[in-house]
């Protein structure tokens, strides 16, 4: 493979298996009614007490671990105090090791961790002068328990039960587990890539199989396990309408690209990563994410690159949320899009809200590769770039040049390389707004005539396309790879060169000068060897 060919060959022709999965889903389990101070008087209410008092509920923690404590020996689960320092994934995938069974509980941990929990204080009345207890919502350091499982159909997950009111939970599985579980189900062979997979020759039904995890299924899977494991409240308080919800911690969607050789597929995605620097700049990111980003769009935006031993990962923060792409295993693109905040999208987290999650996070990884692809294959030969410094003649309309440099088409070009990817196309507002800003304009002193003007140039010399019964447009693939070219080499190369060779004091890096000075020396001191007028 020659490493000089552009990311679309790379991804076209040397990807050997494609697969778009929900990676991992740390899920909330909460009663929503017990989440207030009201709703938790009326529990007890509920339970013939005439208020919530703190031995009442130290009493329920205790029957409950002593429920789960008989639970595990019972059934001969080991039950371990996780040690500070220690790696919870690491103990569980030595205890599943010697897990032989196609379901059931592996082994059970206990942590002491930071909750939100009830307690009642004793206040002093004024007026009576009496004591009186009065309910608080406050945060202790308490015991959790790790129930680590092995589920016949979505393989290795864990609940995690806070073991003091109102007994909070966590549900944490994997949709790349549960293909697999499917896969072994179906008698479908395939080669697993540690989280992930590296090959399968039913490469469809796997991708059916990742696009069929629901959050109908989640929610079976969560029903099923609470009827069997021992949790707070009793049956008699489920039937009363004391349940739990299911609401989305973080969720993370990931598109793994298998590539054919381990060797040149590192060093594609090195240069990936050393071409792709400035993705994190927001309007890079208003790009991925598909949303508008103002001044008071709260998070930083910036691309970082890290190292673990010898392998870099890249990683682009939006919000609470953030991509991650790195090399797996030395063998596959993992392109991994992270959700820690549903509200970041104006998207609920509730459950049910999955469909439009999953839509947002692998549209998010197709967007970075699309920029990528864009970015590191934006060649246009001398013929075409000729062309655009010209005025052009088409069917008796006139139009103007895009020439390079010009003040208004590099703010045009890198307009339109905001608004590309809004869906269903842009209007002449969205491109007037953003180019008003980066001229430094009030888009009110930019006329309906000075738009239709810059959107009919952009039309004639085919960067866009106008929408069919539509005012609406939409980027050619030929004008967001010369809008890119356009803009990243004056951004990145010209103008940054000429400030440190031309400025009398440069500023920071001056080796560019050096290097000029340098060669004007050597052509003067050759011109006097010369005997040539310098």
């Amino acid at each position: 493979m020659n490493l000089s060919r552009n990311v679309s060959e790379i991804i076209g022709q040397y990807v050997t298996l494609e697969v778009e999965s929900i990676d991992r889903m740390y899920l909330n389990l909460y009663m929503p009614r017990l989440q207030h101070e009201l709703g938790v008087l009326g529990y007890f209410r509920d339970h013939d007490q005439p208020f919530a008092a703190s031995p009442v509920m130290a009493a329920m923690t205790g029957k409950f671990v002593k429920q789960l404590e008989s639970f595990a020996k019972a059934q001969n689960i080991p039950l371990i105090t996780f040690e500070k320092g220690q790696r919870k994934d690491e103990i569980a995938t030595a205890y599943r090791a010697k897990f032989s069974k196609a379901e059931g509980v592996v082994f059970i941990g206990k942590a002491q961790e930071k909750a939100r929990v009830y307690r009642t204080e004793k206040r002093h009345s004024l007026k009576t002068g009496k004591d009186y207890p009065w309910l608080v919502h406050t945060t202790a350091m308490v015991n959790h328990y790790y129930i680590y499982a092995q589920d016949r159909d979505f393989g290795p997950f864990f609940i995690k039960f806070c073991s003091y009111f109102p007994y909070n939970a966590k549900l944490c599985l994997n949709g790349h587990e549960y293909a697999k579980q499917q896969l072994r189900q179906a008698g479908i062979e395939f080669q697993p890539l540690d989280n992930g997979f590296l090959s399968c020759p039913e490469a469809r039904r796997l991708q059916q199989l990742c696009d069929d995890l629901s959050a109908e299924k989640i929610e079976q899977l969560l029903r099923k396990w609470l009827a069997r494991l021992p949790h707070p409240f009793p049956m008699s308080d489920w039937e009363r309408g004391w349940q739990y919800d299911i609401s989305i911690l973080q969720a993370e969607f990931a598109l793994t690209q298998v590539l054919d050789r381990p060797l040149t597929g590192r060093a594609f995605f090195t240069e990936v990563i050393h071409e792709n620097l400035d993705l994190g700049n927001p309007g890079q990111v208003q790009l991925i994410f598909n949303r508008r980003i103002s001044k008071r769009t709260p998070g930083r935006f910036r691309t970082r690159v890290i190292t673990a031993g010898v392998t870099p990962s890249l990683h682009i923060d939006y919000k609470h949320s953030k991509i991650k792409q790195y090399h797996k295993e030395g063998r596959a693109l993992r392109t991994e899009t992270t959700i820690n905040n549903t509200r970041d999208f104006r998207i609920g987290k509730r459950l049910k809200n999955l469909p439009r999650l999953r839509e947002v996070g692998f549209a998010a990884n197709r967007r970075l590769l699309d920029v990528q692809q864009l970015s590191h294959d934006c060649h246009i030969g001398e013929a075409t770039f000729q062309k655009t410094q010209r005025p052009l003649l088409l069917a008796g309309q006139r139009t103007p040049a895009l020439r390079f440099g010009d003040e208004t088409v590099q703010a045009l070009l890198q307009a339109l390389l905001v608004v590309y990817l809004l869906s269903p196309g842009f209007k002449q507002k969205d491109l007037k707004e953003r180019l008003a800003l980066l001229l430094g304009l009030d888009p009110s002193t930019i006329t309906q005539g000075k738009m239709s003007y810059q959107l009919r140039r952009l039309r004639l010399h085919g960067l866009i396309e106008r929408l069919p019964q539509t005012h609406r447009y939409q980027a050619t693939t030929f004008g967001l790879r010369l809008a890119l070219f356009y803009t990243r080499s004056y951004l990145c190369l010209l103008r940054p060169g000429l400030s440190q060779i031309m400025a009398l004091e440069p500023p920071g890096d001056t080796r560019l000068r050096t290097h000029f000075e340098k060669a004007t020396a050597a052509i003067q001191q050759w011109s006097r060897d010369a005997k040539l007028a310098a």
